[in-house]
């Protein structure tokens, strides 16, 4: 067995050195595109392998009753004081109802994993700097797209009772299941991305597309359009489901402003290597290439990664 354990040590030992004799030798993780077409199909098998694991638990009937009961719960909320109830028409629609339920279970449930694929695809070929930025917007991105669908899922009913009041007197509303989930999933996706907005700003004010003076003019236009999308995605007439939506998005575009704020007065303190320099005077861009790595070509002298 000692000897077993050193062998098993010296194994690990000899492929830790060959990993960062790798890294060492290939610091920018470049290799031949067959090289990328091989690491794609890895991580593409990765993903899939996973999703098609999770489907299998989605599938099984425990778990299934419990998806069903989540997804039902805002039309049961809504529905329970005329007694209407969801209908299914062809034959072959329990099953792809089951299908449907446990394939969206699947993509949620190995959402990390599947990203983490996909990450580590193009991780390799991103300098510090955009490394950096992607792990805020993917820490950002996340929480906000969550907490939008968490609002969509508490109002829904709201809306959904409103929708099936709507029919004349004497109609028995009868909705098909395919249609609930088609709705269920466009109010989860659009309150989920209108809280992306926020974030969409503060992404085009470091790019350098808007500012702080630009979110001064359009303020008033895109609270009303917030309200306006706030009207459309929220089907019932109430104006409390309507300020739901719109009150939690225009807190987090004020937020937005104040980041863009900041992030204007600290441009403002760093001087500009192009301060003063006329149209056709040349900038003072460093194009000596450092050893060993190209990425400082066309910088300032001076600018950080």
């Amino acid at each position: 067995m000692p000897k077993l354990a050193d062998t098993i040590s010296g194994a690990r030992l000899l492929g830790n050195k060959i990993a960062q004799t790798q890294r060492q030798a290939n610091p920018d993780g470049r290799m031949p595109l067959m090289d990328h077409l091989r690491e794609l199909r890895n991580r593409l098998i990765k993903a899939v392998a996973a999703i098609v694991i999770a489907l299998a638990v989605g599938l099984i009937p425990f778990v299934h009753d419990r998806l069903w009961t989540f997804v039902y719960h805002p039309f049961n909320a809504a529905a329970h004081a005329d007694h209407t109830k969801l209908i299914v028409i062809g034959v072959l629609d329990p099953f792809t109802i089951w299908l449907q339920l446990a394939f969206w279970f699947a993509l949620i449930v190995t959402c990390p994993y599947w990203l983490y694929q996909v990450w580590a695809f193009i991780a390799p070929g991103l300098y510090r700097r955009e490394k950096r930025w992607t792990y805020v917007f993917v820490c950002t991105a996340a929480p906000l797209f969550l907490g939008g669908a968490t609002l969509a899922y508490f109002v829904m009913s709201r809306g959904l009772r409103y929708l099936l009041a709507l029919a004349p007197s004497g109609i028995q509303v009868a909705p098909t299941v395919s249609n609930y989930l088609g709705y269920f999933q466009a109010m989860i996706l659009g309150f989920g991305l209108a809280f992306e907005l926020p974030l969409l700003l503060v992404m085009l004010n470091l790019v350098g597309v808007i500012s702080h003076e630009r979110m001064k003019k359009w303020r008033r236009i895109m609270i009303f359009l917030v309200f306006v999308f706030a009207g459309i995605a929220s089907p019932s007439p109430d104006p409390v489901t309507m300020l739901l939506l719109a009150i939690p998005c225009v807190v987090l575009i004020e937020v937005a402003d104040l980041l863009i704020w900041m992030n204007d007065r600290r441009r403002a303190r760093i001087p500009s290597p192009y301060a003063g320099l006329s149209d056709d005077e040349a900038s003072p861009l460093d194009l000596d290439v450092p050893s060993g790595d190209g990425a400082d070509i066309g910088r300032p002298p001076g600018s950080a990664d």
